[in-house]
């Protein structure tokens, strides 16, 4: 399978599944379950999952990109931007799991800022929705025709 293909493949499957689970399955969640108290914790592994699910192809994605430009003849520095880009939606990630959801599990114990940890994370998730979107437009080649990953 040609290097664009697996890119596309990757970064569809990254970006529906930010879509799918973060503005579909934890709404309806909340939605289903009746309590925020019942929904949240499920809502949090949903997250943990993504998170994690979105590491290892954001992973994936650099080392096809970084073969990818590899075979280009000259590099473009639109290839760096797409690898920009994954990189920050997996810092995202990080940041995500391993500290806004400590947070908001403390906040929720403790009483703490619970509305503003919530906020918090879910700008982060925005983000890497709004990150994988321009992999998957730039690997596609669809913004003016051509491929912007390369």
């Amino acid at each position: 399978m040609p290097l664009q293909r697996q890119a596309i493949l990757l970064a569809a499957l990254w970006w529906g599944g930010i879509t799918a689970l973060s503005f579909l399955a934890v709404p309806l969640l909340f939605a289903s379950l009746g309590s925020p108290a019942v929904a949240g914790p499920v809502a949090a592994k949903v997250f943990s999952l993504q998170c994690r699910v979105g590491l290892v192809l954001g992973l994936a994605l650099l080392l096809i990109l970084r073969r990818w430009r590899g075979e280009a003849t000259a590099i473009a520095p639109a290839a760096l931007t797409t690898m920009g880009f994954v990189l920050f939606a997996m810092l995202l990630a990080l940041l995500q799991d391993f500290g806004v959801a400590q947070n908001i599990v403390t906040a929720r114990a403790s009483g703490g800022n619970l509305r503003l940890w919530h906020a918090v994370g879910s700008v982060m998730v925005l983000g890497q929705w709004l990150c994988a979107g321009a992999v998957l437009w730039r690997v596609s080649g669809a913004s003016g025709g051509r491929n912007q990953a390369r």
